[in-house]
């Protein structure tokens, strides 16, 4: 080998290295790092022989493009209500059982997300899943995990069920001779398969060992351990509050909030409440100890100390004012900026009262506190706002009580479906056959039926654009051309060499079943995506080395990067649940690593019988 060609393949390598630190360590967001990879090409041209146009050629690829247009498909059959509908009928379904609470998660979520993208199928489920938890006297936490899972299952099932799919699909075309992508349903009978295991897994034995973090009649107050910063506390005749308006007197005082107003038996919400504050008017105030004695003493406040503030003392009363959990999904403009950046007091009328961050729990300094994907928010907040948040994604938000007249009110007035429904649904289905039978290519089939949604109003330009995760656009676009480069550089065939040299103790399906599993614990320390792009053209090596099936290799990279269960950060689904379920890391290894080799297992075996090793 050429002492170029040697160190292009170590600067390669090298690069690959900073990169998959920079994931796993979060240093800057992931899509910067992916676009920061563009660069570093660029100016490394000579090792790694990727010039300007191969090093853009991420945004311009076809699965890139296809993936846009999902998005978009995805968010025009979600505005219609179809699945807000479906989670009405579970709860008729489930008739107050705890199991079969579990039954109608899985089996639900699995099937639809192999045709609409899971992540905001999980978003909308999350809330639906603590209702169900509730009415079944049930711990959410036993069926968030199954539900992210399920998802996770489901978006293997077709081609345009995840984005490594359509990834893998268009690495097919350019790596495998004779090969012009990947078809539409395709490896659907072997998914099939990995979906009916996985569920009865979920159903059995991952049902025993998924635990119960948050107890069934979990109070807000009490799980976010917020006793010492929520106090009652009553007005006295001569407090400087009397007169002021609530919004007033909550701008003099920053360092408290008052969240709500008693008088005479009624309740009114603050802190946008511009009702003037009278003598003997009863205030709930959140703030630090030390910032409540000291609002105490300045405005000659009392302070009642006979009974406490809990989740209750927000519902007993009518009010504009909810307590609510929310997740910071990946996507959310929230991530990166601190509270007080996001708008959320001023412009939608919340207050962060506590973040959950993995296992820290965050309740001082908040306003300067930095957003990340995963933080799971306890705020108090308003129906229009939680409204807001539910139709923009900026928050999904996990509100136990926005379900409680689920089962007995009218279908039509808690999920009612958009007269555009059938249609919607119809030109997803258009784009699948289209697809399937070959007619049109993937992306262009896609990119036309994004027309025909925007076309027919069941989908605005505005929620197009929305829908749009571009976070994992330009996390993909940046990744692409780093798979070029391993590939051009040799660095896969070396790769490859590490892996063949396991065939003198194994057969070629002993192999493959070490490619899926190597391939697997990668997919659960970075993203999905970066695992397929860099292993895809590794795995296609190795097969060409063995003589082995070159697609059949591919197809296993595929399935293991589509199925990452042992980590709350491997998936982003896993990140949506991990703050509502109130898990440990350990619980995703503990549930997630069983499943991952028993799949490992069946996948590789099905891909030995289905199309031979």
């Amino acid at each position: 080998m050429p002492i170029l060609e040697v160190s292009g393949v170590m600067v390669v390598f090298l690069l690959i290295f900073a990169v998959l630190v920079a994931f796993v360590t979060e240093v800057v967001p992931n899509d910067i790092t992916a676009i920061s990879v563009i660069a570093a090409l660029v100016i490394l041209e000579p090792w790694t022989g990727v010039g300007t146009r191969a090093a853009i050629s991420g945004f311009a690829n076809p699965a890139t493009v296809t993936i846009i247009a999902m998005y978009m498909l995805s968010a025009g059959v979600q505005n219609t209500g179809v699945v807000e509908r479906l989670g009405v009928h579970l709860a008729d379904f489930t008739a107050g059982r705890k199991y079969r609470a579990l039954v109608a998660t899985v089996c639900t979520t699995g099937p639809i997300a192999g045709f609409v993208n899971n992540t905001p199928v999980v978003a909308v489920f999350i809330p639906m899943v603590t209702g169900l938890a509730e009415k079944t006297d049930l711990s959410p936490s036993k069926l968030l995990l199954p539900l992210s899972y399920a998802a996770i299952l489901g978006g293997t099932l077709t081609l345009v069920g995840t984005s490594t799919n359509i990834l893998a699909s268009d690495f097919a075309r350019l790596l495998i001779d004779g090969r012009d992508g990947i078809g539409m349903f395709e490896f659907t009978g072997l998914d099939a398969v990995l979906l009916v295991v996985g569920l009865a897994y979920l159903l059995t034995v991952g049902w025993r060992l998924t635990p119960a973090r948050v107890p069934v009649d979990s109070d807000p107050v009490a799980e976010f351990d917020l006793d010492d910063y929520l106090t009652f506390m009553h007005v006295r005749p001569n407090s400087s509050a009397v007169g002021l308006s609530v919004e007033t007197f909550d701008s003099v005082h920053p360092e408290t909030r008052i969240l709500q107003a008693r008088r005479d038996g009624d309740a009114y919400a603050g802190p946008h409440s511009d009702r003037v504050v009278e003598a003997g008017d009863i205030l709930v105030v959140h703030g630090s100890l030390q910032a409540v004695n000291q609002l105490r003493e300045d405005a000659d406040l009392g302070q009642r100390t006979r009974e406490t503030v809990s989740g209750e003392t927000f519902e007993s009363a009518t009010t504009d004012g909810t307590l609510a959990k929310a997740v910071v999904p990946e996507h959310s403009p929230f991530v990166g900026e601190t509270v007080a950046e996001t708008g959320l007091h001023d412009y939608h009328e919340t207050s962060v009262l506590a973040v959950r961050r993995g296992g820290d729990l965050l309740r001082t300094d908040l306003e300067d506190r930095t957003l990340q994907a995963g933080d799971l928010l306890l705020v108090r907040t308003t129906p229009v706002a939680i409204r807001y948040f539910t139709d923009t994604g900026d928050l999904v938000v996990a509100d136990e009580q926005a379900l409680e007249h689920l089962a007995a009110a009218d279908v039509d007035d808690v999920a009612p479906l958009s007269p555009k429904t059938s249609l919607a649904v119809g030109i997803l289905a258009s784009v699948v056959g289209l697809a399937a039978l070959n007619v049109l290519p993937i992306v262009i089939a896609a990119l036309a039926g994004v027309v025909a949604m925007v076309v027919t109003g069941c989908l605005t330009t505005a929620d197009a654009y929305d829908a749009v995760s571009w976070n994992v656009i330009f996390l993909l676009a940046g990744v692409i051309p780093l798979g070029i480069a391993l590939e051009s550089t040799g660095g896969a065939a070396v790769v490859a060499e590490f892996i063949v040299a396991t065939r003198a103790i194994l057969p070629p399906v002993g192999v493959l079943f070490v490619l899926y599993a190597v391939v697997g614990v990668l997919a659960s320390v970075i993203t999905p995506v970066a695992t397929a792009v860099l292993m895809i053209p590794v795995g296609v090596d190795t097969a060409a080395r063995l003589g082995a099936n070159e697609f059949a290799f591919l197809l296993a990279v595929m399935f293991a990067s589509a199925t990452s269960f042992m980590t709350p950060v491997g998936y982003q689904t896993n990140l949506m649940v991990y703050g509502p379920g109130d898990y440990e890391f350990t619980d995703f290894l503990r549930v997630g690593g069983p499943l991952q080799l028993l799949l490992t297992v069946v996948a590789t075996g099905g891909i030995a019988v289905i199309w031979g090793v």
